[in-house]
């Protein structure tokens, strides 16, 4: 059935009870919310702007929201853009573009003004909502996307070169618009994370949703009394496809504005969350700060928090067993997905297969896994090839992408690009992206599990590892590494510590500067080549 469908069945069953929050601790002024359905609560012992709405509010503002499109002659096919940081309308947006029958196309935040217009282009949208924080960049473009769409603005103070969502949509009725939707109908187009170029705009139908809704449940098991805590942006197909477990089982989910470790403890304790999921930046920052005495667990409640999972690359194992010794109750899990494949789950390494930690786990409910060498034979156990998914949830194509579309599926599995080795027992393990793989002499490198090993050193906060060109051997490995904040560490040490992996996996070169992130917790390493790759290197050493 259409994902629109469980929406409002939680509206007429769990009508007032509520489904989202929206909590940004890092506001202090106070502010007056005048939409009648939200409620503004100030906690004595610390201000926060706290947001909340029920299902029932939920799905009538979908509703006015499709209606008002409707209005403006979207039609079934049709395509609107989202372009809003994380807050309590964008579901409610999103649904809504939904219920006329058009496509929401999710716009990550990080985006240049060149690539909003590109990504509008290529994606055909007809109507973009946006919101406070991309006045500027839209305003640079506003000229050029106008001409043949419209722009709504959510949030305070519209622009002059666009309408404002609210004042208009509150107009609409409240009751869902006829329209029929199907399992087959069209529902979202998504941008893949543009490692190689510009994104590309990847295509899902209803059936898609609604599997990533129901492998979330199934895997990590949300009841209605279950809180989910939220701190990744929705417009990413990971967010949203977790958030998808909670609308599938009707429990309340916390949107986290801000990710620094006392306010995710703080939110935590103050609105009971029981899962939370979490990048590898955030968890480790979350343990350096409680190691530096700046969080006390004992100042909260902590004891409903059941399950922490994460995903969107791979996980160090060192962080794991790091994390247990603190929270030595928590059930850990980790999935693996794409947007081609709606988000995380065809992989899932399941709570009872802890000992498997590093692990992303066996094929997911309703998926098939494979993993194949450049002639697409299924490789033997404990080869490396190319990971494959097969089910449910794999997009239809990349749109108006013949070409990338005929590379990436074929007769029905996903080629995903990620390199993976299966062990004894069945459970994969990420080698690395296939782009990623450093030759060097001959041999292949995967900076995965040199950065793995890297990780597990006491000093280190992050590391990052790629090939740089070299005269005798094609290319080298280099180190980036991040130091934990009060803490030294020099390339001698470096290099000692390294003596325990093979002479042909060591780093040639050790860089010690940020790790740059996007906004998933990936890595941006063809920013780091950018940055690195060519150039006289200040503070790196080269051993050939």
């Amino acid at each position: 059935m259409p994902i629109t469908e469980l929406l409002e069945r939680n509206a007429e069953l769990y009508g007032n009870e509520v489904a989202l929050v929206e909590v940004n601790p890092e506001i202090t002024e106070r502010k007056r919310v005048t939409w009648k359905e939200y409620e503004l609560i100030e906690p004595a012992s610390v201000s926060y702007y706290r947001r909340e709405i029920t299902w029932k509010v939920f799905d009538e503002k979908a509703n006015r929201f499709a209606n008002m499109l409707l209005s403006r002659g979207v039609k079934k096919g049709d395509k609107v853009g989202i372009l809003l940081m994380n807050c309590l309308e964008w579901l409610p947006i999103y649904f809504g573009v939904l219920k006329t029958g058009a496509l929401a196309v999710p716009l990550n935040f990080r985006y240049a003004p060149d690539e909003i217009k590109y990504c509008l282009d290529l994606a055909e949208v007809d109507i973009l909502m946006f919101g406070p924080e991309f006045i500027g960049r839209i305003e640079e473009i506003a000229d050029d996307i106008s001409r043949h769409r419209l722009l709504f603005y959510v949030g305070e103070g519209c622009p002059s070169f666009a309408e404002h969502y609210d004042s208009q949509a509150s107009n609409f009725p409240s009751t869902a618009p006829d329209i029929k939707l199907t399992d087959e109908d069209y529902a979202a187009i998504y941008f893949s994370s543009g490692t190689t170029g510009f994104p590309k705009a990847i295509l899902h139908k209803h059936m898609s949703l609604m599997h990533s809704a129901k492998v979330e449940q199934v895997h990590h098991g949300q009841q209605r009394n279950d809180v989910f805590l939220c701190i990744p942006p929705l417009y990413h197909t990971g967010a949203k496809m977790h958030w998808f477990g909670s609308l599938y089982s009707g429990s309340r989910a916390v949107l986290l504005k801000g990710v620094k470790p006392r306010s995710i403890i703080e939110t935590v304790s103050r609105e009971h969350c029981t899962i939370v999921w979490l990048l590898v930046p955030w968890a480790q920052d979350i343990l350096d700060a409680i190691d530096r005495g700046e969080v006390d667990l004992s100042e909260y409640e902590l004891s409903q928090w059941r399950l922490m999972h994460i995903g969107a690359q791979p996980v160090p194992p060192s962080l794991i067993n790091r994390w247990k010794k603190v929270f030595p109750n928590h059930q850990y899990d980790t999935n693996y997905g794409l947007s081609e494949s709606i988000g995380p789950g065809c992989v899932h390494l399941g709570v009872e297969n802890i000992h498997k930690v590093g692990a992303i786990g066996k094929a997911g409910y309703g998926w098939e896994v494979k993993i194949v060498d450049e002639n697409g034979e299924i490789v033997p156990r404990g080869g490396v090839g190319e990971l494959c998914v097969k089910g449910p949830g794999v997009m239809t194509c990349y749109y108006r992408d013949e070409k990338a579309t005929a590379e990436t599926l074929k007769d029905g599995w996903l080629f995903t690009g990620d390199m993976a080795q299966e062990d004894e027992d069945g459970f994969i393990f990420l080698v690395d992206r296939k782009k990623d793989v450093i030759i060097s002499g001959g041999e292949n490198l995967y900076p995965v599990q040199i950065e793995d090993f890297l990780r597990s050193h006491p000093a280190i906060k992050d590391v990052a590892v790629i090939g740089l060109p070299h005269k005798r051997l094609g290319e080298i490995a280099a180190a980036i590494i991040s130091v934990k904040e009060g803490m030294t560490l020099t390339e001698d040490e470096v290099n000692e510590f390294c003596y325990k992996l093979p002479r042909y996996k060591r780093p040639h070169k050790i860089i010690f500067a940020d790790v740059p992130r996007n906004p998933t917790g990936k890595i941006e390493k063809p920013k780091l080549r950018q940055i690195y790759c060519g150039e006289s290197l200040v503070a790196s050493q080269v051993k050939s």
